[in-house]
């Protein structure tokens, strides 16, 4: 955030906010309100932002003093007030400008014109840009402040070397005035001995004076480092602390976002999958009035234990294709149990590119969703490229691609129709119990052979 404009830097030595994470010093947000100030005053009624309307129409002065607070709101919300804003600074600083945003080095130009741009051109990096600027100016202004003290020091030690010179001068006379009255009345030398002594005493005091003021002057000095560190250290603090905020937040972002866009694409393949199906049951289907209910056939002991698990087992082309036509389906391979059963003496490179090229075809054709399952430990340094069409995944090193089709079923929202080609058994069992159809390989072997 950008604000108070009117504010000089002998004011406030390191009055600073947050921009986007980054401290930003007072005499830089002066500048880039300033800029915004005269910019505005030129821009078109259609291009001025909303809120920025009622200052546009004070005077150039009035809108500096009372204009800078949504000035300031106006650069931090608005990117296209603050592209202007930082059009025309890059024009009047060029070389600055591209070294900027292109990440090169600032450090012979002014740190805060640097500081200025990083904010408004905002390239990739722009913080760290902005940080460094930002801590060139701290650098030079502690400098600057160290030098003053210096320069009090110089001028306390000067001054003390003149009353030194006067009080030697001072005793020099007293001690010619002394011979001179040697000779004169005893009452002349008393007061002689007298002012002797006065100034004497007037020496001591100042040299006393002296010492004070030395110690005072170490002790400012010595608060003045530790205030200067304190300030450092927690400066250094208060940044690690928003930086391990912003990355816990963006971390919680992305974690949202996948999590919605994962149920989000459950919940529309399943409702989509419940239409689609429900309006070609009613299409396709004609079914006369029935006599008997359900629950008569239980009454009557009519049906037997089969449950939706045993039945849902194709073991032919025919009932392949039935299920293939369903709408939305996912067929789920498991690659090397396929090309095992069907031409196993061939290069795991060579079985890779046979499978994946019938399924590339049998995609095409149906628009089917299809994902084939590898073995990690069989996984390739350059792998066969990925046709159109086809998701191939490879099992993680301690897992097997058995476990990666459980996987795979289990993500899928209930009641898509899914289908798990595998001769394994229990694979079979597994994915019949959570709602899948199984299909052995041979049975896609020879659907893919007569495609």
């Amino acid at each position: 955030m950008v604000s108070n404009p009117t504010g000089t830097a002998d004011e406030t030595e390191a009055d600073e906010t947050e921009a986007d994470g980054v401290l930003l010093p007072e005499p830089a947000r002066q500048r880039l309100v300033a800029v915004a100030a005269e910019v505005l005053g030129r821009l078109p009624s259609d291009d001025i932002p909303a809120a920025l309307r009622p200052v546009a129409r004070f005077t150039p002065a009035k809108r500096l003093r009372l204009g800078a607070g949504p000035l300031a709101a106006a650069l931090d919300a608005d990117a296209g007030f603050r592209s202007r804003v930082a059009d025309v600074v890059a024009q009047a600083s060029a070389q600055l400008a591209e070294a900027v945003r292109t990440g090169g080095s600032t450090t012979a130009s002014d740190p805060l014109d640097a500081a200025v741009l990083a904010y408004l051109l905002r390239p990739s990096g722009w913080q760290r840009t902005l940080g460094a600027a930002v801590e060139r100016w701290a650098r030079q202004r502690r400098d600057l402040d160290r030098g003053e003290q210096a320069a009090e020091l110089d001028r306390l030690r000067a001054e003390l070397a003149d009353v030194r010179a006067q009080l030697r001068a001072g005793a020099a006379r007293t001690r010619t005035a002394v011979v001179a009255a040697s000779g004169q009345s005893g009452a002349e030398l008393s007061e002689v001995r007298r002012q002797l002594r006065a100034r004497t005493a007037e020496l001591e005091a100042t040299r006393q004076a002296r010492d004070e003021a030395l110690a005072v002057i170490t002790a400012s000095t010595a608060r003045a480092t530790a205030d200067e560190s304190a300030r450092a250290a927690d400066e250094r603090r208060l940044r690690a602390r928003i930086s391990e905020l912003e990355r816990a937040l963006e971390a919680a972002r992305r974690s949202g976002r996948l999590e919605r866009d994962v149920d989000e694409a459950r919940l529309w393949l399943l409702s989509d999958t419940l239409i689609q199906a429900a309006a070609g049951i009613r299409r396709e289907l004609s079914l006369p009035a029935v006599s008997v209910r359900p629950a008569d056939t239980v009454a009557g002991g009519l049906l037997g234990g089969a449950t939706s698990a045993d039945i849902r087992h194709a073991d032919d082309t025919a009932t392949l294709d039935q299920l293939l036509e369903l709408p939305h389906v996912h067929l789920i391979v498991d690659g090397y149990n396929v090309t095992m059963s069907g031409y196993g003496e061939l290069p795991l490179a060579d079985q890779r590119r046979r499978l994946l090229g019938g399924l590339a075809g049998l995609a095409a054709r149906t628009g089917i969703e299809v994902t084939v399952a590898f073995d990690g430990g069989g996984r390739p340094a350059s792998s066969v490229p990925t046709p159109r069409g086809v998701r191939v995944l490879f099992s993680a090193t301690d897992e097997i691609a058995d476990d990666l089709i459980r996987r795979l079923v289990a993500a899928e929202p209930r009641g898509r129709a899914l289908i798990v080609v595998s001769t394994d058994q229990q694979v079979a069992m597994d994915v019949r119990g959570a709602g899948a159809w199984s299909v052995p390989s041979a049975v896609l072997l020879a659907r893919l052979e007569h495609q």
